[in-house]
């Protein structure tokens, strides 16, 4: 009887454990302020959100792990068609907790071309909410206003058409053309 009782406390932990990872993802909304970050990129550079405040759009779009099938294919998608996103006045990011190295091989792979963050400790993620049960950032995109509130949290991306998709957003969301 103690066994089974053990058995069920196990799996009732690991049951809310996961549980309160769902709800942390939904406590950044839509009108929020976005934290700030400080994260260093594949080409060496840091990076923050306060940067960019009172100039551009940000789109940060979190990837769950470098050199990865369905990562590479978004990673792709925004190389090969990034002018479409370059054509708002928007910057766009992707970023992992991935160490520093595993990102800067990634992006050299890949040719990437904006910048692509490293947030190794995992407190950005964290955040941001997007650091899922596995240890990993959830495949979310952040559209950051130039008044530093978040405009639009989408989770629904498609990798292969994500440069596209993103552009879709911009200008469904009225961010102004360069």
């Amino acid at each position: 009887m103690m066994k089974k009782c053990n058995k069920v406390n196990i799996v009732l932990v690991l049951f809310l454990s996961m549980m309160s990872c769902i709800v942390n993802a939904a406590s950044l909304k839509v009108g929020d302020k976005a934290p700030n970050f400080k994260l260093q990129a594949t080409n060496g550079k840091f990076y923050q959100l306060s940067d960019y405040l009172g100039k551009e759009t940000v789109v940060l779009a979190w990837y769950p792990m470098a050199n990865t099938k369905v990562c590479t294919q978004e990673c792709r998608s925004l190389v090969q068609k990034g002018s479409l996103i370059r054509a708002y006045n928007a910057v766009y990011m992707m970023a992992s907790v991935d160490p520093l190295e595993d990102n800067q091989d990634f992006a050299k792979k890949e040719n990437v071309d904006f910048p692509m963050l490293s947030d190794p400790t995992k407190a950005t993620a964290k955040a941001y909410d997007v650091l899922n049960f596995l240890g990993v950032a959830s495949r979310e995109t952040f559209y950051i206003g130039q008044d530093g509130t978040i405009l639009k949290i989408d989770d629904d991306i498609n990798a292969n058409t994500a440069a596209e998709d993103i552009a879709k957003n911009l200008q469904s969301l009225g961010i102004e053309k360069r």
